[in-house]
């Protein structure tokens, strides 16, 4: 297999702070989420697999992570310019309150609004118009992150199903397989309906040539007795 321009992949726990304030906004540690009243139902916690160089990460914490050793634990002040950047002026803008009102919204300070295709949040209501902040929620901010590398991943088997859980959330029933300059992966049938795979498939293509240092990913789809029948519509949902 080319593996000379391949990328490391580590299994990593972290918490996120606002450095200033100390106050944490993102982790992996379900029990720090919970007492920080941040927990997400929707998210699997737990140590994340991350590719060193991948870009996915702050500049300053993927260099941290690549330099970490297993077990020990990291810590890296990020200033604002070199994390989301700083707060723009520009961004915080007067809407009238008849613009909330056609979407049937009772905008109060702190709701989170879209207006066109722009996220924001209220800052202050009042004399029928509303003050929203349009930039990210963590600019003009230093963060502070502290992490702990648990596992390098350097099976070859737990490195794909790594990428495929980094990108779909899920890896049973997929299979992999290592022939030469290319990696081959089965698809199981939740992957053949499941409306995220399509897009997940681009990143897991892109993760897997990085990882591997491949030129080539193929998808295998087999239809067998006892897979729902690639004629059958799928239900509404799925």
């Amino acid at each position: 297999m080319a593996d000379n321009d391949a990328k490391r992949i580590v299994r990593l726990d972290y918490k996120a702070y606002l450095a200033e304030s100390g106050k944490l906004y993102d982790t992996t540690d379900e029990a720090a989420a919970r007492e920080a009243e941040i927990y997400d139902d929707k998210y699997a916690y737990g140590p994340l697999a991350y590719i060193i160089g991948s870009g996915k990460f702050f500049a300053a914490l993927d260099d941290a992570i690549s330099n970490a050793e297993v077990g020990a634990e990291g810590e890296v002040l990020i200033p604002a310019e070199d994390a989301v950047g700083a707060r723009d002026p520009k961004l915080i803008e007067v809407h009238p309150i008849k613009e909330f009102h056609r979407q049937e919204i009772n905008p109060y300070p702190g709701l989170q609004v879209t207006l066109g295709s722009r996220k924001g949040h209220v800052m202050s209501v009042g004399a029928g118009r509303v003050k929203v902040d349009f930039n990210a929620p963590l600019a003009g901010f230093d963060l502070m992150y502290k992490f702990t590398v648990v596992e390098v991943i350097d099976d070859q088997l737990e490195k794909a199903k790594a990428v495929v859980e980094l990108n779909f959330g899920i890896s049973e029933g997929f299979g992999f397989e290592f022939p030469g300059d290319k990696v081959s992966v089965s698809l199981p049938d939740i992957a053949k309906f499941h409306p995220d795979w399509p897009v997940a498939r681009i990143r897991v293509v892109s993760d897997i040539r990085a990882v591997f240092g491949v030129g080539t990913v193929e998808f295998v789809e087999t239809w067998s007795t006892g897979s729902r029948d690639q004629d059958e519509d799928p239900p509404i949902g799925e």
